[in-house]
């Protein structure tokens, strides 16, 4: 790498989540639906894309608006948003992006002759009578298309199956002609929703939304997110139609399941919804998927994970980390903002974003203002974790804080250890900076830092030294 890589991997003003991640030329690109710094809704904004060479993935370019909600014909004013899309190659070679906005069960699509430049409407997937996917009696709602091209032939995946809701299935695969646009084969169930899935296998993790499609060899990975919500689960089948077998979670955006580090069933971060995908760039495999911001569900992020295949193929669940595509621990020397923390929570575990009962990551300004985030309601007992980090020779740790907090910030190696050091902090409406030695013992590690005492404290960076 040329530069540090971090988690998100994007600005810390940038919110894309649903991360399609494709590496076209030489290039990963990530393909996502758009929300908004402290959105009201999910997805308000247009599509754009960012991309970064697959030897510098901590050097990402933004490429600009790839296509304005207002192209759909059906939504030429703009009153619907556009929700998580996927690309394709097509037998043309042109790229294809498949979506749906909302208030609508049609799946709309749009055409480039690059990867990223303005894409022009194309059409709407249809029967071969017109009639469109999703409007003939007795078809579920399109929802969330992932695309896989071979050959002549696209295979799109769609659906959405909430709790309680047995008008929806399970996931879906229809087969598309050459033209990218027309029905060849119909809607066929892929995986279970919850409401079907006893006796499936995919029992506790069966099919609620985001469904994504990847080959690996000769097998076919559907991964998608399960009834929960913050993990992302896959299946595996040697046929992109049929035959998909549950096989575990990749990730999950609270690190439920993860023991590495703490209990399994002990939420580390505050999770909700998640999308995601695997991609391989050079001789490694990730995991893309995003996190929750703001302290809401609609202002979400994108981080990625490497994973690791055995030899049978299955995925074991990655934890999440501030270093992300870095690959390898990140320097222990220097200041690193505070939005790059992977684990935040107080003595009050919680699965899911709880809003101004918990720390959350957020910035200054509006959408779109080019301001760092920071971690804001640090109120006693909350922690925010860092992992990880390569030490040598740290004498002195360094914190940037301002709020009204009279306490103290305490820093740890692990999120129930020794203290290593304490810093007391003062009433501020502006940052201070902090410095305390401390003896941090060489080797790759997190860092935790736990606030106690009373008011609520914001958390701007920190500093090995």
């Amino acid at each position: 790498m040329k530069k540090q890589a971090y988690n998100p991997y994007l600005p810390s003003w940038e919110y894309i989540p649903d991360g399609e991640p494709y590496v076209f030329d030489g290039r990963v690109y990530v393909y996502g639906s758009h929300d908004y710094y402290n959105g009201h809704v999910f997805c308000l904004g247009d599509y754009v894309c960012w991309s970064a060479a697959i030897d510098d993935l901590g050097d990402w370019r933004y490429e600009g608006v790839i296509y304005p909600k207002t192209a759909d014909p059906l939504n030429r004013e703009g009153k619907m948003c556009l929700y998580a899309p996927d690309v394709t190659v097509g037998p043309d070679g042109r790229y294809y992006l498949y979506y749906v906005l909302d208030h609508v069960s049609v799946v709309s699509v749009a055409v480039c002759d690059t990867p990223a430049g303005e894409y022009q409407f194309y059409g709407y997937v249809s029967y071969p009578d017109g009639v469109r996917l999703g409007e003939r009696a007795g078809d579920e709602p399109q929802f969330d298309p992932a695309v896989l091209t071979e050959g002549e032939i696209t295979y799109l995946y769609t659906g959405f199956c909430g709790p309680g809701d047995k008008t929806r299935t399970g996931a879906m695969v229809t087969v598309l002609d050459r033209d990218m646009l027309t029905v060849r084969e119909a809607p066929r169930i892929l995986a279970p929703g919850c409401e079907y899935s006893e006796g499936t296998g995919y029992e506790g993790h069966a099919f609620f939304e985001a469904p994504s499609i990847r080959k690996r060899g000769d097998t076919y990975y559907f991964i998608y997110s399960s009834q929960v919500m913050h993990e992302l689960c896959y299946a595996v089948s040697s046929s992109p139609t049929e035959g998909f077998e549950y096989k575990g979670v990749i990730v999950s955006n609270c690190d439920l399941h993860i023991d590495s580090y703490k209990p399994a069933d002990l939420p580390a971060a505050y999770g909700a919804n998640n999308h995601g995908s695997i991609v391989q760039v050079g001789e490694k495999w990730f995991i893309f998927y995003h996190r929750h911001t703001n302290g809401t569900w609609y202002s979400r992020q994108g981080c990625a994970e490497e994973i690791c295949f055995d030899g049978k193929g299955d995925i074991a669940q990655v934890e999440m980390t501030s270093c992300g595509l870095n690959g390898k621990a990140l320097e222990g020397k220097g200041e690193y903002p505070a939005y790059l923390a992977c684990n935040l929570f107080t003595q009050e575990p919680s699965v899911y974003v709880g809003g101004d009962r918990f720390p959350k990551i957020m910035q200054d300004g509006r959408d779109g203002d080019e301001l760092d985030g920071y971690i804001a309601n640090m109120t006693d007992s909350a922690t925010a974790g860092f992992k990880y980090f390569d030490c040598r020779n740290v004498k002195h740790f360094s914190i940037t804080v301002r709020g009204y907090a009279d306490g103290v910030f305490e820093i740890r190696r692990k999120w129930d250890g020794e203290e290593l050091a304490r810093i007391q902090v003062e009433y501020s409406n502006v940052w201070e900076t902090y410095t305390v030695d401390l003896c941090m013992p060489d080797g790759i590690q997190p860092v935790y830092i736990t606030y106690r005492g009373g008011g609520n404290a914001s958390l701007k960076s920190f500093t090995f030294s």
